[in-house]
């Protein structure tokens, strides 16, 4: 199935008005967080590597919706941590549907079949459900046996109470292709909406650091990948097909991390969703007073390995408005997967890594401790 045509028409409209203003930079997807907590410790995610007291905060309902409205973005994605351990995540939901925006919860599904009279179906929400492959492979990546089939018996459940569920599956470099397509050929026959899928990210303090991708391992992969399955057209994918392109490695392009704007319990996190290198107190400063110009692939070694949607997705979808005739060769004969790939963008001038997120830790604990601090009473006023 894939994305929905409407919603396909509507963003594209949302993009070509911003072309029309001439505005170089705009956000496509807002990447909520209202929480880092979750309940399950994946050895490939840094997002819970946090001490409680930052764990135990919450972005409250009006805190999101204000986020909403600031940033402006059609498609709003809440993940976290595991939204769904957030007591108000159905009126964020609710509150972000009402203001007309596209909503994606991103879960573990655990809590799913729990909470799921909570919500209602809606042709603008669907449930993402993270599934990095099969039973063996997913319970590998999240480290705890039994997740999958849960997730699984929840995905159908959600399905037969009439909500629209896709599924999220992000791959490391143990993946095996003729499995992943395997994976892919059965999530397929579920009746899923559609599939998203990225490499992973190599998070600063995530706990395994050995089984992330490099480029040339990603676009080899995707390449095997996608020559199992009819040259990927065997597959609803929940993405742009020039991104798909780009990790076949056919395309080159350059992050726009802009695209996918973060908030988090520190604030507009900069300069991506999963690089956090600073944080502005507003969305408006988060765009006019980050230095883009200083991150990106041959900018900055952190990104160096990066290929993943959040940064590079909102670049094909300009791409595709741009040039829209490149979409055609892939709808009709799906995504090249031999021959010569698109050129590497160089290193050579790349910046080193600057490891700051013990920093913003310590910084975040003292601004907490200071909210908590015992006020010292004031006389009282003549």
């Amino acid at each position: 199935m894939g994305i929905p045509f409407l919603q396909m028409v509507q963003v594209g409209a949302y993009v070509a008005r911003q072309h029309i203003m001439g505005r170089k930079r705009y956000p496509l997807v807002l990447m909520l967080e209202p929480l880092f907590r979750c309940n399950l410790a994946c050895a490939g995610c840094g997002k819970i590597d946090y001490p409680d007291e930052i764990l135990n905060q919450r972005l409250s309902t009006e805190e999101c919706l204000s986020a909403v409205d600031e940033c402006g973005a059609p498609v709003v994605v809440l993940a976290g941590g595991e939204p769904l351990m957030h007591h108000d995540l159905p009126a964020i939901v609710e509150g972000t549907l009402a203001k007309g925006k596209y909503v994606t919860v991103c879960t573990n599904a655990l809590l799913l079949d729990k909470q799921i009279d909570r919500f209602k179906p809606h042709r603008r929400f669907n449930w993402s459900i993270h599934l990095d492959g099969d039973a063996g492979m997913h319970d590998h990546s999240v480290c705890l046996d039994g997740v999958y089939d849960r997730a699984v018996a929840a995905l159908k459940n959600a399905q037969a109470r009439g909500f629209r569920v896709t599924i999220n599956c992000t791959l490391f470099n143990n993946a095996d292709p003729e499995r992943v397509a395997a994976f892919f050929d059965k999530m397929k026959a579920l009746g899923i909406e559609g599939i998203t899928v990225s490499p992973g990210y190599a998070y600063e303090r995530a706990p395994d650091q050995q089984h992330f991708l490099n480029r040339s391992r990603t676009k080899q992969l995707f390449r095997d990948i996608f020559a199992c399955g009819r040259n990927g057209k065997a597959w609803p994918f929940f993405q742009s097909p020039l991104f798909l392109d780009f990790l076949a490695g056919n395309r080159t392009y350059q992050c726009t991390p802009w695209g996918n704007p973060a908030r988090t319990v520190f604030g507009w996190q900069r300069p991506c969703y999963l690089l956090g290198e600073g944080y502005a107190p507003t969305f408006k400063a988060l765009m006019e007073e980050t230095d883009w110009d200083a991150y990106g692939t041959g900018r900055y070694e952190k990104c160096a390995d990066c290929m993943v949607h959040s940064g590079f997705e909102a670049s094909s979808v300009r791409d595709s408005f741009e040039r829209p005739w490149q979409l055609l060769g892939i709808l009709l004969k799906g995504f090249r997967t031999k021959g010569p790939m698109a050129p590497e963008i160089a290193l050579t001038s790349q910046r080193p890594a600057d490891y700051v997120f013990s920093r913003h830790v310590e910084e975040k604990l003292a601004e907490l401790a200071r909210e908590s601090a015992p006020r010292e009473h004031l006389p009282a006023a003549e």
